[in-house]
């Protein structure tokens, strides 16, 4: 059946089964594994998944695409709903992997979330916009690099990156995409923590440091010098400047 992408929400169909393999071989797929996809769509890599792990959950917005979805196969376990919206943690309880070909305008926010809030979760393989995968481990002081690098730099590792042509969607996407791989290596204890002060740095990118944290209520700004000068940095270090490991002690400074 022809299935109409909706515009409203920013549906491009995976169509082009030859990245499946791509897919298969960057997420490391394990016949024991339980994987969480979000977006399914028409179901494409939906049904590569299941023939190979042993239970996806598939969390989809749209629920006229139930049709395409209903025999994607009896491991899977379908739900429609918002993912943003939605505890994710408790409808998947057992995953392990998240692998997606995520809705780009929910990218970012889906995978921040899932550091902390899918804690069992132990590898990503996910297709997004070429310049989000190339945010997602960027270096210090680099455009690309902002909040949305440090905490994934925090908690995992890149095991692998593979540009993806916008032939393999209906529509083509007018950006071009990327699969990005990577798995947990650790979650600080003062993960919630860090995450307020790098969301609040980055937040007046044209600004030091202690002044972006003052201005999002965070510390005062001579707290924040303070706080800078014990990890040996100075009070006119912008927020980009600082590695993933400087937040962390940066964070521990502030108290």
């Amino acid at each position: 059946m022809n299935v109409a992408p909706k515009k409203r929400l920013g549906q491009h169909f995976l169509v082009d089964e030859n990245i499946l393999g791509v897919i298969g071989r960057l997420a490391e797929l394990e016949p024991h594994d339980v994987v969480l996809e979000i977006g399914p769509g028409l179901g494409v890599l939906t049904r590569y998944l299941a023939a190979r792990v042993a239970r996806v959950y598939a969390v989809e917005l749209d629920a006229s695409l139930e049709p395409h979805l209903r025999d994607a196969g009896e491991n899977v376990v379908l739900r429609f709903g918002d993912a943003v919206q939605l505890d994710l943690n408790a409808l998947a309880p057992d995953a392990t992997k998240l692998v997606a070909n995520l809705p780009y305008n929910v990218a970012t926010p889906l995978l921040v979330e899932s550091l902390d809030g899918l804690p069992r979760i132990d590898s990503w393989c996910v297709m997004v916009q070429r310049e989000v995968a190339d945010r997602l481990f960027a270096s210090p002081s680099t455009k690309a690099y902002g909040s949305v690098s440090v905490l994934v730099q925090l908690v995992c590792e890149r095991t692998g990156l593979h540009p993806v042509s916008r032939t393999v969607f209906r529509p083509p996407p007018n950006v071009d995409s990327a699969l990005v791989a990577f798995r947990r290596v650790e979650l600080p204890e003062s993960f919630d923590a860090v995450k307020k002060v790098v969301v609040a740095a980055f937040a007046h990118r044209r600004k030091t440091l202690p002044n972006s944290l003052e201005l999002a209520g965070i510390v005062s700004r001579a707290h924040a010098v303070q706080a800078l000068a014990a990890i040996d940095r100075a009070p006119t270090t912008r927020a980009e400047a600082l590695a993933p490991h400087e937040f962390l002690a940066l964070t521990t400074a502030l108290g």
